[in-house]
């Protein structure tokens, strides 16, 4: 086996895990909400357009000339426990939550499916793939951007409670992997949305470690980062990267 497609196989592989590793990061969050029996600040945005990445990496997967089996294997177990996830979010979030949970549901199922038949019917072979992967880009690109609106909630809120360190952390280190395989297969659009990617990452940590402290916190619903968020501002950073590692064993 030649180096570089050692090294790409190596760099999937571990992309594959961390990504499993994100999915189930959410966990520690829905026992909070089982616990208290209600989903709090929390909203189901971030769950939704993780279930709709996972779907959008299926059909990319398929759809290539090498069937990508454990990108197909990992996205579905993906996809079954972003569903549950939202199942749950359903059943304790109030009515306003819940029907804005379900339309946005809906709304989302509808695009995809549009997508699946449009692009079955009027593209073909490697069309058909690059398509995809545009959308896909795109999407990637929009998921990194959604950060822009949680930093301002943060910065003025001064609170990250909704803000699980482990999960940004996990987020980063994917972006990271993500950008070093698509850059040795040449394939520069992806690898340049994962620059991004880690960007917003870093900025997210350094945010968490600047106001990990605080105590003031804003009665406005936060939005729990299933996606990305952040803004930088140096706060002792050293001494609260310290902090973080012990109280959050990571």
């Amino acid at each position: 086996m030649a180096p570089h497609h050692a090294l790409t196989l190596a760099m999937r592989h571990l992309g594959n895990i961390i990504t499993f590793l994100v999915y189930l990061a959410p966990i520690t969050t829905f026992h909070k909400v089982y616990k208290k029996q209600s989903t709090e600040g929390f909203q189901s945005l971030p769950y939704v357009v993780e279930l709709f990445g996972s779907m959008l990496s299926i059909y990319y997967a398929i759809l290539k000339q090498e069937v990508l089996l454990d990108l197909i294997a990992i996205n579905s177990v993906g996809s079954l426990i972003e569903t549950l996830y939202i199942a749950l979010f359903l059943f304790f979030a109030p009515k306003k939550s819940r029907m804005q949970t379900i339309h946005l549901v809906l709304l989302i199922a509808l695009g995809y499916g549009l997508m699946v038949i449009l692009t079955l019917f009027l593209a073909n072979g490697q069309k058909r793939i690059q398509i995809v992967g545009w959308i896909s880009l795109i999407f990637n690109l929009i998921v990194f951007a959604a950060p822009l609106y949680i930093m301002r909630k943060v910065i003025r809120t001064r609170s990250v409670e909704f803000m699980p360190f482990p999960l940004l952390f996990l987020q980063t280190l994917g972006a990271v992997t993500g950008f070093f395989y698509w850059l040795l297969l040449k394939d520069y659009k992806f690898a340049f949305a994962n620059v991004l990617g880690f960007i917003f990452g870093i900025v997210q940590m350094g945010l968490y470690i600047a106001y990990r402290n605080r105590k003031e916190i804003s009665q406005e619903p936060m939005v729990n980062p299933g996606l990305n968020q952040a803004v930088l501002q140096p706060n002792d950073i050293a001494e609260n990267v310290i902090n973080i590692i012990e109280d959050d064993n990571f």
